[in-house]
């Protein structure tokens, strides 16, 4: 298993569509990263390696099943493969900029395995409609463990 991605990070996107990672972030991704469409209009940043192992795991699902066909389509049909620059940028493709509706301000927020860039405004409003009910949705997500 790679590294594990937390916190919350407020980077700008740069007049060239531009993202500088956040410090913290920059070692795991430097051998290269997988730019995809996320859930609630984010885009999910992952290690190369990461994004290789779940394709794999993706490639086990029956296509026959038209839900699986119609996530395998739109998930690799808005994949970029990236490679930070030596300042820890990454371009994000206007496909995806637009998808989660990017501007200037961002959020970038680690999530385990993976990271999700958002619109700060569209973060700030899942934050707060997700927050409360966080606390006790937990025992269902994870039975027995909390």
């Amino acid at each position: 298993m790679g590294r594990m991605f937390l916190g919350t990070h407020a980077p700008r996107l740069d007049d060239k569509g531009r993202l500088v990672l956040p410090a913290k972030f920059r070692e795991a991704l430097a051998p290269g990263l997988v730019l995809t469409k996320g859930q609630d209009r984010s885009i999910v940043v992952w290690p190369a390696t990461e994004f290789t192992a779940y394709a794999a795991r993706l490639g086990e699902a029956s296509r026959s099943d038209e839900k699986v066909r119609a996530y395998l389509r739109v998930l690799f049909s808005s994949a970029f493969d990236e490679q930070p620059d030596k300042q820890g940028r990454v371009t994000l493709p206007p496909v995806l900029r637009e998808y989660a509706g990017l501007d200037r301000d961002v959020v970038v927020v680690g999530n385990g395995q993976t990271v999700e860039i958002w619109d700060a405004a569209a973060w700030t409003s899942y934050l707060t409609s997700n927050e409360d009910a966080y606390s006790s949705i937990n025992e269902e997500v994870i039975p027995g463990l909390l």
